[in-house]
């Protein structure tokens, strides 16, 4: 009886141990928004906040240790993001997010914005979008005790350490933007360094935090031997020693040494070799066998593989699947006055759910050209993709021949609807307007260069771009869009898709679709929010002719104060200048020419980054009456259809570039 007791209390002490070892951590440190507003206990908002909290453990997307997700709506809606050091292992990240989440909520109790530290995890809430935003404050700078003895020279080789590391952490993928290194310091002494981002940011942002946080170490840590800045959107530490766990890769055997003294150990290594040439055997074969059967099976050269209903691809996705009842239900039988608007491939409708939350429900009309591989394309895509200027997919429905896509609701319906009425464009002033361009241009380089995938839209055009309550740009209907691998520059396709007048001339004439295609259509929308006119036609005077044309020929003629929308004189005119030159930069004939969404952002957010002298644009109307005839050869020869919204005709020729001097004429 006596050993049972004791038993039970030694295990009790045992318990109680590990659970203080696991939530009583010392070096959690939190900082809590006590300017941001509170919630009272047992409200909606600390109910959701429960609720998204508790998902961080049992979440899969925590095998790359990053999670984000949002519940509730309104004003209940939280945000939630958690970020694993990216040496720890899954179990570890869930374990440290665990303990990260109970923590946080004891130290900042009832506080609708709180963010906590662990050395291995970072979690961090809000009542606003944190998604995607590159944020410094608040932020946290520790360091060693102990100075450097050659500051120097260790200060030297410090600096370029991280400078070097900072350019690869910042390369990485929607997954993980992570990187360490080391060097040989003064005195042989090596010195370790660890970056990370959080993976919702894109290169630029991250690039700027970690600049920022090497900026920021004089002022906390100069001269010690180690140091670290950590902030919401990057981290940054080094030390003298190694802090963080080294990537697993098999060593090799150990070498043998002829001494007698050292029989052991040479017995030990010929062992070790005597079994790992056998293990590197079998792997090199199996290796060799699956190359071979790869390169046996001949697979489509598709953008992606889209699987059949009973493919167990589309099982990937089950969570996203919702039944055709319910949404029938959320629409109201798919009412008319629920419908928000309807396109070449169907309607839209607006809706609820039981739980309250707004929906947008695209149904695909049975006879739409897009129909099943279209469908599947956009659901595959669209599950891949989280950014704050993309539309994000909620759900899909299959059943018998319906097809719908849920996306979250955005309230302010799409650009063209805004820009192109002469009533309600005067809402859109020139800093809504420039925050639409802004958002529009960083969603497209998410597509071509931040997310998992390189992703080309294709039907970049003001009726796709929707703007939310903020009016905020949201990049939507990725039916058309393709993937192309991460190092191919240019596809080739048979069947050409879009709306005339946003397609590049090499897309339409030839089927060449690559980022630069995206770049065109976005030089357009460029030109359509500044003028508040369609690329079709725009009137000036009495003369009506199309969009490109009339830009090119104003600005070469020094008058493109003639392309503003009247709504607009009395905004910042260089800013407006500025952008007309970066439109005409993108819709430019020659390819190589346009710029890169990279450089489209700088352009947009660095004013003093000069800008090469574009060069005349494509369609340009000088060649239109033969372009229109070649058009119509071209069409029939290939079968290509319009979309429903074709826009304006288009041309491939083109005439001699012109240029001058005054980047922005009068």
């Amino acid at each position: 009886m006596r050993f049972k007791i004791c038993c039970s209390f030694l295990l009790l002490i045992i318990t109680t141990f590990l659970c203080y070892e696991t939530i009583a951590q010392p070096d959690f440190t939190p900082r809590c928004a006590d300017d941001n507003g509170n919630y009272t206990k047992n409200s909606t908002y600390q109910q959701n906040l429960n609720t998204l909290l508790s998902t961080l453990t049992s979440n899969t997307e925590i095998t790359y240790g990053f999670y984000n997700f949002s519940f509730g709506e309104d004003n209940n809606k939280v945000y939630a993001i958690g970020l694993c050091r990216g040496d720890v292992n899954p179990n570890d990240c869930r374990s440290c997010l665990n303990n990260s989440r109970v923590l946080l909520t004891q130290k900042c109790p009832n506080q609708k914005e709180a963010i906590g530290w662990i050395d291995k995890c970072m979690l961090r809430y809000a009542s606003t979008s944190i998604f995607g935003q590159m944020e410094t404050e608040p932020g946290l700078s520790l360091w060693n005790p102990f100075n450097a003895t050659d500051v120097d020279n260790y200060n030297k080789v410090l600096n370029k350490l991280l400078n070097d590391l900072k350019n690869q952490a910042a390369t990485g993928d929607s997954l993980k933007k992570y990187a360490t290194a080391n060097v040989t310091g003064p005195n042989f002494q090596d010195i370790y360094s660890l970056m990370q981002c959080t993976p919702d940011v894109s290169y630029l942002d991250c690039n700027q935090c970690l600049v920022q946080a090497i900026a920021s170490l004089p002022s906390c840590c100069e001269n010690k031997i180690g140091g670290r800045v950590i902030g919401p959107s990057c981290i940054l530490r080094y030390e003298r020693y190694l802090f963080y766990e080294l990537p697993v890769h098999p060593l090799p055997p150990p070498p043998t040494s002829p001494s007698t003294n050292h029989k052991g150990k040479n017995h030990t290594s010929r062992t070790s070799i005597i079994i790992a040439i056998p293990i590197v055997i079998v792997v090199l074969v199996l290796c060799f066998i699956c190359i071979y059967l790869r390169l046996q099976v001949k697979k489509p050269r598709e953008s992606i593989k889209i699987p059949s209903a009973d493919d167990e691809e589309i099982t990937t996705f089950e969570s996203l699947q919702l039944p055709f009842d319910t949404l029938k239900v959320a629409t109201n039988d798919f009412s008319d006055s629920n419908k928000l608007g309807e396109g070449g491939f169907g309607a839209v409708y607006q809706g609820r759910l039981s739980n309250g939350q707004a929906i947008a429900v695209k149904r695909l009309s049975i006879n739409s050209g897009q129909g099943d591989r279209e469908f599947k394309n956009e659901v595959l895509l669209m599950a891949k993709l989280q950014h704050r200027n993309l539309v994000r997919l909620l759900g899909f429905t299959i059943e018998g021949r319906e097809r719908l896509l849920v996306y979250e609701f955005i309230p302010n319906k799409s650009l063209d609807y805004f820009i192109f009425d002469s009533l309600k464009k005067a809402q859109l002033i020139w800093e809504k307007r420039y925050k639409i361009i802004q958002g529009i241009a960083r969603g497209v380089l998410y597509l071509h260069e931040d997310s998992r995938l390189r992703i080309i839209h294709r039907d970049l055009k003001a009726s796709n771009i929707l703007l939310d309550e903020d009016m905020n740009a949201k990049i939507s209907d990725f039916g058309m869009a393709r993937l192309i691998l991460l190092d191919q520059t240019q596809a080739n396709t048979s069947r050409v898709v879009g709306t005339y007048g946003y397609m590049a001339p090499e897309y339409v004439m030839h089927g060449e679709f690559s980022v630069k295609s995206d770049v065109f259509s976005f030089g357009v929308l460029v030109l359509e929010i500044i003028s508040g006119q369609k690329n079709s036609c725009i009137r000036h005077g009495e003369n009506t002719e199309d969009l490109l044309s009339f830009a090119w020929r104003s600005w070469r003629e020094g008058t493109a104060a003639n392309i503003i929308d009247s709504s607009l004189y009395n905004s910042s005119r260089n800013e407006i200048m500025r952008c007309i030159h970066i439109g005409l930069l993108c819709v430019q004939d020659n390819v190589t020419r346009r710029p890169t969404m990279a450089n489209i952002v700088l352009m947009l957010s660095s004013y003093s980054l000069a800008l090469s002298i574009p060069s005349e644009p494509a369609f340009f109307m000088d060649s239109r009456t033969r372009s229109l005839q070649e058009m119509r050869l071209w069409e029939e020869k290939s079968g290509t259809t319009r979309s429903s919204q074709s826009t304006s005709k288009s041309a491939p020729e083109s005439v001699n570039e012109a240029s001058f001097t005054d980047p922005y004429p009068r």
